[in-house]
C-alpha cells in the first residue's frame, strides 16, 4: 500500500520517517520528496508498505497527528496521473 504523508516539518529526515512508520509493518520503499535546488525536504513523502493492514494502521495513527508543532496528513496516496510531455 502506497501512503501519501504531508506537512512534515522541513528539517525531518528519512531516520525520523522511518522510526514513525515501522511500529506499524515493514517499509518497502520510502521517497522523501527534496527540493532540487536546496536538498531540503519539501513537505512530503510517499512510502510504500509492504501490507494493506499496516499501511491501514500508519494512516489511523499518522492523519492528524501533530509532529514538531505540525498537523501531519496521511492518506492512500492517488496513481500518479498520465501527462503529455513538454512541447
Amino acid at each position: 500500500m502506497k501512503l501519501f504523508i504531508g506537512n512534515l516539518p522541513y528539517d525531518i529526515n528519512e531516520t525520523d520517517l522511518r522510526g514513525m512508520l515501522t511500529p506499524h509493518g515493514e517499509v518497502v520503499e520510502m521517497n522523501l520528496v527534496l527540493d532540487q535546488f536546496t536538498g531540503r525536504p519539501k513537505g512530503f513523502a510517499f512510502v510504500e508498505m509492504a501490507d494493506r493492514s499496516g499501511g491501514q494502521q500508519a494512516m489511523e495513527d499518522l492523519n492528524k497527528r501533530v509532529y514538531k508543532s505540525r498537523q501531519l496528513v496521511c492518506n492512500e496516496a492517488k496513481p500518479k496521473k498520465k501527462t503529455r510531455g513538454r512541447r
